[in-house]
């Protein structure tokens, strides 16, 4: 594997601080965990209406695969960039990263749903997804 595929150390050792600070935040053990306030953070985004679980499920599948096209796209850029692909090759990427993205947004728009939703909030990490 060429290093130019490789994250970049910088990049992960951030990915990896983040993680660790996370797994900080956590208890040694889930009977740790106090018992949650009426009211408090968590109920404020974790939503477990049934009418609406259908819907949360398709966004939470949605943000996975919008996750996962954003970096099969960066990953094709970076391709495209080195050279490495006939013209050919580079049009039906091109095409193929398209037509993925318009059934994402046919996808967003038959749950209701944007783009923008899909971005989940990590809390002190941030948004999910790039800008």
């Amino acid at each position: 594997m060429s290093s130019a595929a490789e994250p970049h150390p910088d990049r992960l050792r951030e990915v990896r601080d983040a993680v660790s600070r996370a797994f900080a935040l956590l208890p040694a053990r889930p009977d740790d965990l106090p018992p949650p306030s009426p009211g408090g953070p968590a109920a404020h985004r974790l939503r477990t209406d049934p009418d609406t679980v259908e819907r949360d499920l398709v966004r939470l599948v949605l943000t996975i695969v919008e996750l996962l096209r954003q970096l099969m796209e960066r990953q094709a850029l970076r391709r495209v960039d080195e050279g490495g692909l006939t013209e050919e090759q580079e049009e039906r990427l091109g095409l193929t990263l398209m037509l993925l993205h318009d059934r994402m947004t046919d996808l967003c728009d038959r749950y209701d749903l944007t783009m923008e939703d899909l971005n989940i909030d990590l809390g002190p990490l941030g948004p999910l997804l790039p800008p």
